[in-house]
């Protein structure tokens, strides 16, 4: 596999593009899109439109104009070939003149398999798999669980002391992490279709739930806010019952019966910021991906601990998961996870029930 250095830049550039429209285009795939000219310098690119608008090619090549012609389309996904409410972008890639194409994820789906087919058949010389791992593990990490799983990728955030604990003995939990802290988590909301909360959360805390900016105004798209009351405990009055965004109370029975009720909904990332009981059932169902875990220094030594019960009772039956990456929080820090152990493409904690 030849690449150039030009064309792994363009790649870097084309996942930061797709991370930025995250929580935008479900149920399509956040895809990022470069365009180079002969000469290999940047002159076009875009990322993928919410529903009904232009994929992240056709974006890119709109800013590229004719300096497309003889060119390289740099992409995280490869193009698709069906019609659907757009055209196919391996076509609009074809009518721009594109030399070259060089792609990360090959298409995983029947129905918008066969661009790379239909760009080399007119001539075009195209490269798949290319820096496929960090793109499969970035933007693209939830719509291809969607694909292979058929449910939302989860997300578990949760802030805790350095003792583990989410809220003191008295049950006071505001505000254990600093004003840093507090704004990743509106950004984290924003890059998801929906945020999870139990009813015992949302009794306690009474969280609205919305993502707000750096100054307190509501964003103007709002992910899907979701209870989960099988025993119909929440009052009316609560904050999430506003018109701030929408709103689903669900009784689904257990984490699955949840996750496929999102997934319904064109849910394909989901936040999860319940508390223990409820991040320890999705636990117990190895049903989470990726958890974002913010440490205060602080101790309590009493109090909630940050996750329940997982029905492990040995160390060889821990549940492990890998660091992805430490970030200092202004005085907090933020540790970034995700499973290590897997079995039939889900987490696996040995020992757990």
């Amino acid at each position: 596999m030849s690449i150039s250095d030009a064309e792994r830049r363009a790649m870097a550039r084309a996942r930061d593009l797709a991370t930025a429209v995250l929580g935008t285009t479900s149920p399509n795939p956040p895809v990022g899109a470069v365009v180079l000219d002969a000469d290999g310098t940047p002159v076009g690119e875009g990322a993928t439109a919410p529903p009904g608008g232009p994929h992240a090619e056709v974006t890119a090549l709109a800013q590229a104009g004719d300096r497309a012609r003889g060119g390289t389309a740099v992409v995280t996904l490869e193009p698709c070939a069906h019609t659907g409410r757009t055209g196919p972008c391996a076509d609009a890639l074809l009518a721009a003149g594109v030399a070259r194409v060089v792609v990360a994820v090959p298409e995983p789906t029947e129905l918008a398999v066969g661009g790379a087919d239909r760009l080399r058949a007119a001539g075009v010389d195209v490269e798949l798999g290319v820096e496929q791992a960090e793109a499969e593990a970035g933007a693209l990490a939830g719509w291809l669980t969607g694909v292979r799983e058929h449910r939302p990728f989860v997300v578990w955030k949760v802030a805790a002391t350095l003792d583990g604990r989410v809220a003191a003995a008295d049950g006071s939990s505001r505000w254990i992490t600093g004003e840093a802290a507090r704004a990743v988590v509106h950004r984290l909301r924003a890059t998801c279709d929906a945020v999870v909360v139990g009813s015992g959360t949302a009794l306690t805390d009474d969280p609205q739930l919305t993502v707000r900016d750096a100054d307190g105004r509501p964003a103007a798209r709002q992910p899907l806010r979701v209870v989960v009351d099988r025993q119909g405990r929440l009052p009316a009055t609560a904050r999430v019952l506003d018109d701030a965004a929408p709103t689903l109370v669900s009784r689904a029975s257990d984490p699955a019966a949840l996750l496929a009720e999102l997934f319904d909904r064109d849910v394909r990332r989901v936040l999860l910021e319940g508390g223990p009981t409820l991040a320890a059932a999705f636990l117990r169902a190895c049903l989470v991906d990726e958890a974002v875990v913010h440490l205060a220094p602080t101790f309590l030594g009493a109090g909630p601990s940050l996750v329940g019960d997982l029905g492990i009772r040995t160390m060889a039956g821990a549940l492990s998961m890998t660091i992805i990456d430490v970030i200092p929080l202004g005085g907090d820090v933020q540790l970034r996870l995700r499973p290590t152990r897997h079995t039939g493409g889900r987490q696996h904690a040995e020992g757990g029930s």
